[in-house]
């Protein structure tokens, strides 16, 4: 038998940590002397203690890893923690995202945007639309578009796209649109035929990687109101391009583009982030 102390060479794991796990019940000593109170562990122990320790090297909660440890089905277990494993690599994602952001905003002198004035013809396109909440945009986002895709197949005549009311950004519950174009939109399931109406863009391509385009958003944003212009309502989202709906002091209807897979207004740039929506940049 190893006393605690040289159980907790032989593990890495402190002596108060040790006392804390045996707390929890999530790893108890072998013997507990009675009169004493000190705690001894058997070699046969080291193997779980090593677990415990590289999980909670992952930030695994206490929680989890007794519900690992208690698993007798080893699939079960690999579910369970390659499960805490996509949460890690989702935090770091949204870490690199922060990151890419920042860079390019505490750049001393970045460089500026080219923007046109574009017309926009009405058109009829395949679409998806639901009222759906900011959390759950990506889910919806991914089904709606792959019912899209099966309904349209290839008679797609253009990139897709999409519109997302105000309200999904500023209240985090809204409508929001995901389309496709087509000579003649289908009626199945939940794709059915929308007419978009002719509108007038403010339109810019974002160059670089998809995360840093809601600071290209941005600086778009700032054109339109620089040149006495105002978001007017729900944008699109293209394929290479960023639109909202603007106005200028004579009501003039308009939209910003950025190079992404869809558009939306000025106040929605960080859902053509999450929705990922920006398709493919340069």
């Amino acid at each position: 038998m190893l006393t605690i102390g040289e159980f907790s060479r032989l593990t890495h794991l402190s002596v108060r940590t040790l006392r804390r796990y045996h707390e929890a019940a999530l790893l108890e000593p072998a013997v507990v002397d009675e009169t004493t109170g000190y705690r001894y562990y058997g070699v046969d122990q080291i193997p779980t203690a090593q677990v415990i320790h590289r999980l909670r090297e992952l930030d695994v909660p206490l929680n989890d890893v007794q519900q690992i440890l208690r698993t007798p089905d080893p699939g079960a277990r690999a579910a369970l923690v390659a499960d805490h494993l996509q949460r890690l690599e989702d935090a770091l994602d949204r870490t690199r995202t922060a990151v890419l952001s920042l860079r390019r905003l505490l750049q001393p002198d970045p460089a500026p945007i080219d923007v046109e004035l574009r017309a926009e013809t009405a058109r009829t396109v395949a679409a998806v639309e639901a009222v759906v909440g900011h959390r759950d945009i990506e889910t919806w986002y991914a089904g709606a578009m792959a019912e899209l895709e099966a309904a349209v197949g290839t008679a797609v005549t253009g990139p897709p796209g999409g519109m997302y009311d105000n309200a999904l950004f500023e209240q985090e519950h809204g409508h929001a649109l995901v389309y496709l174009p087509s000579a003649v939109p289908p009626r199945t399931g939940r794709v059915h035929p929308v007419s978009l109406p002719a509108v007038e863009l403010a339109v810019t391509t974002h160059v670089g990687e998809h995360d840093g385009i809601e600071v290209t958003y941005g600086e778009l944003g700032t054109w339109v109101v620089e040149n006495a212009m105002s978001v007017a309502g729900p944008g699109r989202c293209g394929r290479s391009t960023l639109s909202a709906l603007v106005t200028r002091a004579i009501p003039l209807r308009g939209a910003l583009r950025s190079a992404g897979r869809s558009s939306a207004s000025a106040d929605a740039v960080s859902m053509v982030r999450s929705l990922g929506t920006a398709g493919r940049t340069r």
